[in-house]
């Protein structure tokens, strides 16, 4: 059984849906509202509930899921879906030490700034981008920075739901 079947309704829930949707964005709000609107007539429904959930969060839950997530740059240990789905993101960004330590300190200059992890959809993305959306994303101020935050929050959910349901 799948996690598709069970939201389109084919399957009785196996009571693991939770956590993994939780994976793909770590909000007990959003994963409530994903769930509580099956079963979706089709796939495209479920992803517009998904993307519409993820819109709705109100600010703390975007921080509280922004935490979840490890540095641009850090790969997460573990074996957990989450961890895996992380290093799977994040494998265009180099590992060489110049991109680490420039990384590390932009991090530090984002976390200083705005209290919270830096968070990209990196999926596709050089560590040249990465950097340059680091760097630029430095001169918002903390309302257009979170609203930023939340959308790369939604679009990493939305690609890892994407490839939960195809599994």
């Amino acid at each position: 059984m799948s996690l598709l079947d069970v939201l389109l309704g084919r399957t009785a829930p196996t009571g693991d849906e939770a956590a993994a949707l939780a994976a793909c964005l770590d909000s007990p709000l959003w994963v409530a509202s994903v769930l509580d609107g099956a079963p979706y007539a089709d796939v495209e429904a479920l992803l517009e509930q998904a993307d519409a959930a993820a819109r709705a969060l109100p600010g703390e839950a975007v921080l509280a899921a922004l935490s979840t997530h490890p540095r641009i740059g850090e790969r997460p240990a573990g074996d957990s879906a989450h961890a895996r789905m992380s290093r799977l993101e994040q494998s265009g960004v180099a590992s060489d030490a110049d991109t680490q330590e420039r990384l590390a300190a932009a991090n530090a200059a984002y976390e200083a700034r705005f209290g919270h992890v830096f968070l990209v959809r990196a999926a596709g993305l050089t560590s040249q981008e990465v950097l340059a959306a680091l760097e630029a994303r430095l001169g918002n101020d903390a309302a257009a920075e979170l609203e930023v935050a939340a959308d790369q929050l939604r679009q990493i959910a939305l690609l890892r739901l994407q490839a939960a349901l195809a599994a």
